[in-house]
């Protein structure tokens, strides 16, 4: 089980924006700004969940090749409102919502403004 995740930005105002719109739509909310790093949760979590920051070492964020969180949507409509709220939040498209792998397996995959690739799930039969 993971205990959280960090995502790179050189932009922590972009990326709010960018955040606070997409990660809603599978439930995850701004919890707050902590030491220039800003945190997002479900609903009544103690802690974030998902923090983006600008790197600790102070060098630009930069894209990991390969690496790719893969945030569970509860449904087939969540997938797709995450994947327009990307775009329409400076996000860019790497595969529409659609079905994949398997039968239950509908996803979709954007790249956040700083080039991070994300993907939203929903593997609930529907």
């Amino acid at each position: 089980m993971l205990l959280y995740i960090t995502l790179g930005t050189n932009d922590l105002a972009r990326s709010k924006t960018f955040y606070d719109a997409t990660l809603a739509t599978i439930g995850l909310h701004f919890m707050g700004e902590f030491d220039g790093e800003i945190g997002y949760g479900p609903t009544g979590a103690a802690k974030p969940l998902v923090w983006i920051n600008p790197p600790f070492d102070g060098k630009p964020a930069t894209v990991g090749n390969g690496s790719m969180p893969a945030f569970t949507a509860a449904t087939r409509a969540a997938v797709d409102a995450f994947h327009s709220a990307a775009l329409a939040h400076g996000g860019t498209d790497e595969g529409a919502p659609g079905l994949r792998y398997d039968p239950n397996f509908y996803s979709c995959y954007v790249r956040d403004p700083d080039g991070n690739k994300l993907s939203a799930v929903c593997t609930a039969a529907e």
